[in-house]
């Protein structure tokens, strides 16, 4: 680790000449690689406290400081997870990273989305395993990359846990999630997420958390969830770069566009 430090130090000069740095979002320079301007930093939404611990959904002040707080709608249908972290809520500049991450296969912004995540994660106690939510291999193959395993290695690597970068296939193509509505997803989701037989043993009981880039109504974790309970985990965390919850973007002051398409799977 400390040799790779190092290295990187030694060559940040020679990249700087060759490639100044530049905010991925606005195009102006920056003091280095692997940053925003400080203008844009302010236009991106960072889910506010106090919060439900188990889906993020804002709560009023008069919670107060206290710990384990959970909304009524979960306390009412409780969810399959152990919780949510999201680094920021989905608005127009979340949307611009992740279109630039994923669909303008600018792969660097890796480092930028899981750094942002990192921080935001609770203690992880234990061994666990950081599980991408998976492409179908022709989708795979036509984009040259997961984006979601991007992020899942950075987060392993920063948190010290167990990368398991195929331990969920999706055995079926699946269309486009963007415009389908929270049943459409579901039904198009049904059966096309598994659990893979070679991570079997390591499944059973383990500690999962699950990493995708935008989580949007839930439909593609609650498959992913689905195929890892089916194959006996213990309990699972999911990891995101951008939510979409309306009520905390409202809570925020900000406004942003329902993703088409930028939807992990899409």
């Amino acid at each position: 680790m400390l040799r790779s430090a190092s290295l990187a130090a030694m060559t940040a000069p020679v990249i700087d000449l060759v490639f100044p740095p530049r905010c991925p979002l606005c195009g102006d320079p920056l003091a280095r690689q692997g940053g925003l301007c400080v203008a844009c930093w302010g236009k991106l939404a960072i889910p506010g406290e106090p919060a439900c611990t188990l889906c993020q959904r804002p709560l009023g002040e008069d919670h107060g400081d206290e710990e384990h707080l959970v909304c009524a709608p979960c306390l009412a249908s409780p969810p399959k997870h152990a919780g949510i972290t999201a680094a920021t809520l989905y608005n127009d500049a979340a949307r611009d990273l992740v279109l630039a991450f994923k669909h303008g296969r600018r792969v660097g912004l890796a480092g930028l989305l899981a750094q942002l995540i990192v921080p935001r994660l609770p203690d992880l106690e234990g061994p666990w395993l950081v599980v991408p939510v998976p492409l179908h291999r022709w989708r795979l193959w036509r984009r040259g990359f997961n984006q979601s395993a991007l992020l899942a290695a950075r987060i392993a690597r920063a948190r010290g846990q167990a990368l398991a970068v195929d331990a969920l296939v999706r055995v079926r193509q699946t269309p486009s999630l963007g415009g389908l509505n929270r049943r459409a997803r579901a039904m198009a989701l049904s059966g096309a997420i598994v659990a893979s037989p070679r991570w079997a043993s390591r499944l059973k009981g383990a500690n999962v958390l699950l990493v995708d880039d935008v989580m949007t109504s839930g439909a593609t974790t609650d498959a992913c969830l689905r195929a890892l309970r089916k194959a006996g985990v213990g309990q699972v965390r999911i990891a995101c770069f951008a939510r979409v919850l309306d009520e905390a973007l409202d809570a925020a002051g900000r406004s942003g566009p329902v993703p088409d398409g930028t939807a992990a799977g899409a």
